[in-house]
């Protein structure tokens, strides 16, 4: 079975030492937030990850695939690239829906 993102976070986080409180503080985040990240009840936008990528000082491809010497499976990969790409425009068409709803409300 595949790892989830939140496992390969996770790793990350205690290959640094950190609590799950420390690593929220450090993303300026809740801690029960965080924890969600980790066990995969947040979809994470591509912002988030690459805030993650770059505070646990790991490449976003190892937060994506969990291979510290990013030589996964460039299919594997490619996979969860276009996962991440459709989230994003789910989110984006998401986010227009709300704002015509703003409107029509007149709000």
């Amino acid at each position: 079975m595949m790892k989830s993102i939140g496992d390969h976070i996770k790793q990350s986080r205690v290959a640094l030492g950190l609590s799950q409180a420390e690593a929220a503080k450090l993303l300026n985040i809740s801690t029960p937030a965080f924890c969600k990240i980790e066990t995969g009840q947040t979809d994470l936008n591509v912002s988030r990850l690459l805030q993650i990528a770059k505070t646990f000082k790991v490449s976003v491809v190892q937060l994506l695939s969990g291979d510290s010497d990013n030589g996964g499976s460039s299919e594997e990969l490619s996979v969860l690239k276009k996962e991440l790409s459709e989230k994003e425009e789910e989110l984006n068409r998401l986010r227009k829906k709300v704002i015509e709803l703003y409107d029509k409300l007149g709000i």
